[in-house]
């Protein structure tokens, strides 16, 4: 598998998306690539386009897919919509359904995508989709581990629709300051990128209807976390060890709670392993796959 790529620029990012109507709303979506489909979930606040240093070298070997969810990055961000992890897995199922996929789809997910991961996996154990595989990068998968930051916390408040409002390109310097490695924080212009999706749409203005994936994990907790101990999906995890959100701490709770855990940890890296080191991504991924395929074969 070739490496990681320098990445891609968001202008030429937008411009090889596509769209997709959902009940109304407009969903932005990316494809490329042949072979098994490959799913790649986002993460909160962000969009599809975390994905951009892994995007080539994965599509080179498989049909990779992501799309905005709703709410988020380049898609709609209705203003009254009640946003759930739920319908965000009906989104993904939508767009397999657009896409004429049929076969068993591997999964690779990241923070409020490991959530919805969860759902397809879920779903999966009920014969509603069929997964291959399931990779989860840094995320709360479980309630009782996850460590919110300030910015969460305040989005979850009374207070949220104003600190909403009033999130801007320096709250999220800060905050990605708290969250990323010590030594692989965004540069300015990946931070105006960032920005870029976040802001689009008024995404502010939506974002404390966002942050109720936090009490819907609670609610959810049981029933995924029984999916993730059932087996018949390889799992793995791939995470940054310094996240103060879901790092080290997050990894032993999963060793402790998941049958023959399979996780690899990432030293010095934070919250987004997949624009952190998405060498490292990448080859523990490829080694996740090609055990999967050499498991196949014997």
């Amino acid at each position: 598998m070739a490496p990681a790529s320098a990445g891609i620029p968001l202008r030429d990012w937008r411009g090889q998306g596509k769209r997709l109507s959902y009940q109304g709303h407009e969903i932005a979506y990316w494809t490329a690539g042949q072979g098994e489909p490959l799913l790649l979930i986002h993460g909160f606040p962000t969009a599809s386009w975390d994905w951009h240093y892994l995007w080539n070298a994965l599509a080179q070997h498989y049909q990779v897919i992501a799309c905005d969810m709703l709410g988020f990055g380049d898609s709609a961000k209705p203003r009254g919509h009640d946003y759930r992890l739920l319908e965000q897995a009906d989104i993904q199922q939508a767009l397999l359904r657009h896409l004429d996929i049929d076969a068993p789809v591997h999964v690779l997910a990241h923070d409020y995508g490991d959530s919805v991961a969860q759902e397809l996996l879920a779903r999966h154990h009920e014969g509603r989709i069929r997964l291959a595989s399931c990779v989860f990068l840094n995320g709360g998968l479980f309630p009782e581990t996850h460590r919110p930051v300030l910015v969460q916390k305040l989005l979850l408040s009374p207070l949220g629709p104003l600190v909403g409002r009033l999130f801007s390109r320096k709250k999220l310097a800060a905050s990605f300051a708290q969250v990323f490695g010590p030594h692989t924080r965004p540069g300015e212009q990946e931070l105006d990128d960032f920005w870029s999706l976040i802001a689009r749409n008024h995404g502010p203005a939506v974002m404390h209807r966002l942050i109720h994936y936090i009490p819907e994990r609670r609610q959810q907790r049981d029933r995924w976390v029984t999916a993730m101990q059932q087996g018949g999906v390889p799992l793995r995890v791939i995470d940054g060890a310094v996240d103060p959100i879901s790092g080290a701490h997050m990894v032993a709770r999963y060793r402790e709670l998941i049958p023959q855990p399979d996780t690899v940890l990432l030293e010095g890296i934070g919250h987004y392993p997949q624009t952190e080191a998405p060498c490292q991504v990448l080859q523990h991924y490829q080694a996740f796959r090609a055990a999967l395929q050499g498991a196949a074969v014997a």
